[in-house]
């Protein structure tokens, strides 16, 4: 890509209908791993070109475990993306995380059991440092925004991902809350590994809509209940991210942009020359004679 565009943001589709979005073009890419959810809209920002990312298609087409998570990432790879804001729709475990409120997960639970959560195999294997999964200095920036969005941010907290498409029993529920679990979810978990995996720092805006099923004083959790607290949160995180991409620096000094470093473990003259020629965009600077 000829353009600088160094800040991805994925999530629904009113993120991208900000007011303050300008200069807007649509791009379709194709990758090695098939197509992204759609086309990614980019714009200019605060002064930033940013690209956006409809998750789920527009009109929230694919369910959590049909998306595509390794050609989205790759998608914002391909474009030169360095930072990605992921948005994305919880429940709460813990009475004082409320509907409305909005967390910046630093750690996540996988309860997945059928989604390809890495880029590599065919030859190469690589194993990539995750035990703090966010980068820290993106979380801090979403986190630091609070005082301007004057929303209720929480800092930290351990995202529960679980394969959907139903929403949790009470059962499991209970369960996950005697586990110390803070919001469940369906998304955020392979975005942050396979980013990482990208050398891309992630971080997530986790919007609280319910209080999943265990709650004894709020009703089931429904669709039409998750739509309208999300829809009421979506100005709050156009704030946020309007307030922060400005402020994301241009060099970065977490462990995000070195993540495969010391992550590849297969000598390169074994690897595949079509597995090398795939990963060539994540792998190749590592693999330079």
């Amino acid at each position: 890509m000829s353009e600088d565009i160094r800040i991805g943001i994925i999530g629904g589709s009113g993120l991208y209908e900000m007011e303050a979005l300008t200069d807007i073009s649509y791009v379709a890419l194709d990758t090695p791993f098939g197509a992204p959810s759609d086309e990614y809209v980019v714009g200019s920002l605060e002064g930033s070109r940013v690209a956006f990312l409809p998750r789920h298609g527009r009109g929230h087409r694919l369910t959590p475990s049909e998306l595509n998570y390794r050609a989205n990432i790759y998608g914002f790879k391909k474009m030169g993306v360095e930072h990605i804001i992921s948005v994305t729709a919880v429940g709460s475990l813990k009475e004082g995380i409320r509907p409305l409120d909005i967390v910046i997960p630093d750690q996540f639970y996988d309860r997945t059991k059928q989604r390809i959560s890495t880029f590599y195999g065919s030859g190469l294997a690589a194993h990539i440092p995750f035990a703090d999964p966010v980068c820290p200095d993106l979380a801090e920036l979403l986190y630091e925004s609070d005082d301007q969005a004057r929303a209720g941010v929480h800092k930290g907290g351990t995202l529960l991902c679980i394969e959907g498409s139903a929403f949790s029993t009470k059962a499991e529920s209970r369960v996950y809350r005697s586990w110390g679990m803070d919001i469940i979810g369906m998304t955020s978990l392979q975005e942050a590994k396979l980013a990482r995996e990208a050398e891309i720092c992630y971080a997530a805006m986790a919007m609280v809509t319910d209080y999943d099923c265990w709650h004894k004083g709020e009703s089931e959790v429904t669709v039409q209940k998750v739509v309208h607290n999300l829809k009421k949160n979506i100005s709050t995180a156009k704030q946020i991210i309007q307030t922060v991409v400005p402020k994301i620096p241009q060099k970065r000094a977490c462990l995000c942009a070195q993540a495969l470093e010391n992550a590849i473990m297969t000598e390169s003259a074994v690897i595949p020359p079509e597995t090398l020629q795939k990963l060539e965009l994540l792998v190749g600077k590592y693999l330079k004679e």
